[in-house]
């Protein structure tokens, strides 16, 4: 079974010792817990209870060790932001209208792909710069209007009689009424360091890094849930508490929100990171 493969070096560490399963006791369960930390604690400890719920299911063993081990909270690296070269790149690798809308969506809306394919016509108040996403409204910034026009231009250029009522379609979805698929929405930024799962983690981390690591503000902007905005806000916090020599000293978030400049677009957004060329058409429509 391929998951034992990830229990190997404990079984072998076993098989040098005990002769069968059986002789396996809670204190050889506890001691593996207590040499292990985080996620690999936490999976090693899983597979570990797996196994042996199974032998006892088969009558290999009496009594199951791994049963009621608490594995403990789960300690989660920190969060980092993404260097300014990541983003830079993944900004050269959206060549497309649809993948530029996608990019800028994630990294100054914090939309998980999900939320952009799902993203319809309705959704966009131009006039009233207003989006709604995930079935929360956000004020519309320049950065994303501008490709969100740029995408309406290409789509009614190419799909004139469309009536999908999503706003990204394919040239399949264009069809029917299906959104676009998971892997078409991603595909521009796959093997990207900043992917749009990237960006959008890292728009909420920099939330938390340019208005203080509050994990109720977190949850206020993005709909967190409690236990995903407090990892982030606490990202933010050890991140702060840096040493200054230690601190990242080119992450895209020094280049955000400044008081004097405030500009036209949510808090600490990687907006002015970045920048889509301008297509003619577009030129006089703000």
């Amino acid at each position: 079974m391929k998951y034992l493969t990830e229990i190997r070096p404990v079984l072998l560490d076993w098989s040098g010792r005990l002769d069968h399963l059986r002789e396996v006791t809670r204190t050889d369960i506890l001691a593996i817990r207590d040499q292990l930390e985080g996620s690999k604690r936490h999976h090693t400890i899983s597979v570990l209870r797996s196994l042996f719920r199974h032998c006892k299911k088969k009558g290999t063993i009496f009594r199951d060790p791994a049963a009621r081990v608490r594995v403990g909270r789960q300690d989660y690296r920190v969060l980092l932001p993404l260097e300014p070269g990541e983003v830079r790149a993944a900004v050269d690798a959206a060549t497309t209208p649809a993948a530029r809308l996608a990019l800028a969506l994630a990294a100054v809306h914090a939309a998980r792909p999900k939320a952009v394919r799902e993203l319809q016509l309705d959704d966009v108040d131009l006039g009233n710069r207003r989006l709604v996403l995930a079935g929360r409204a956000r004020p519309l910034d320049d950065l994303t209007r501008q490709a969100i026009l740029a995408w309406l231009d290409y789509r009614r250029q190419r799909w004139p009689n469309t009536v999908n009522p999503h706003l990204i379609v394919s040239q399949h979805t264009a069809m029917d009424t299906r959104p676009v698929s998971g892997m078409w929405i991603t595909e521009a930024l796959r093997g990207q360091t900043a992917t749009l799962e990237r960006l959008r983690m890292d728009r909420q981390l920099e939330e938390a890094l340019t208005h203080g690591p509050d994990p109720l503000h977190l949850a206020e902007v993005f709909g967190l849930d409690e236990k995903t905005a407090i990892r982030y806000a606490n990202s933010a916090r050890q991140i702060l508490e840096r040493p200054l020599e230690s601190a990242p000293a080119t992450s895209p978030r020094t280049q955000g929100d400044n008081p004097e400049n405030p500009g036209n677009g949510p808090s600490g957004s990687h907006s002015r990171a970045f920048s889509f060329p301008e297509p003619a058409g577009l030129k006089g429509r703000r």
